[in-house]
């Protein structure tokens, strides 16, 4: 069976591959376009990648279906901001001095999670997010998730298995915490 990304190109790469200049040079992306990647029900958009700002930094977009949990994990090198554009979103994290907490981000609101603090999120009303994080990392959900044409994420959901997850982890320098908790979060904040 052919998928679609084959029909689009015969060596197997997705359509919108050369999308993005892969090296520093000016250029505009229309909405929908980039480099997208299913990551379970999430749709990941690369807009920017390192290749275009001499390893600087990655942005990306995630659209997210409610109810979604993104696990605790941390980044050893990889600094990562969310600015809500749509949506609810629960940030959860912990500062400097070991506190856990989470705030509720709404659009507009911004969050920042220094490299190494651990930090996870739940999607509390369907939501678009804008996410910059240190270069290179941009691309660990194409590493994790399914490349793809469609830049909608009304399509069926790629479901990494368990080495997928941690190739992908491993190759960015990242860490998935299970075994950590949070506290309950207020009903406002």
């Amino acid at each position: 069976m052919m998928s679609f990304e084959y029909l689009a190109d015969p060596s197997g790469r997705p359509a919108w591959h050369g999308s993005l200049p892969g090296k520093p040079e000016p250029y505009v992306l229309r909405r929908g376009e980039g480099e997208h990647a299913m990551v379970f029900t999430d749709l990941f958009t690369v807009l920017l990648s390192s290749d275009e700002t001499n390893g600087q930094f990655g942005v990306i977009t995630s659209d997210c279906p409610a109810g979604d949990l993104i696990p605790t994990h941390s980044h050893n090198d990889t600094h990562e901001t969310f600015y809500v554009l749509e949506g609810k979103l629960r940030v959860f994290f912990e500062d400097s001095e070991g506190t856990k907490s989470s705030s509720l981000l709404l659009p507009g609101d911004f969050a920042y999670v220094p490299a190494g603090k651990p930090h996870a999120y739940q999607v509390e009303e369907a939501a678009r997010i804008l996410g910059v994080m240190s270069g290179g990392f941009e691309r660990f959900f194409q590493h994790m998730g399914q490349p793809t044409d469609h830049g909608t994420k009304e399509q069926p959901p790629f479901i990494p298995d368990f080495p997928r997850m941690q190739a992908a982890a491993q190759q960015h320098n990242m860490q998935f915490m299970p075994q950590y908790t949070w506290p309950a979060p207020d009903s406002d904040a």
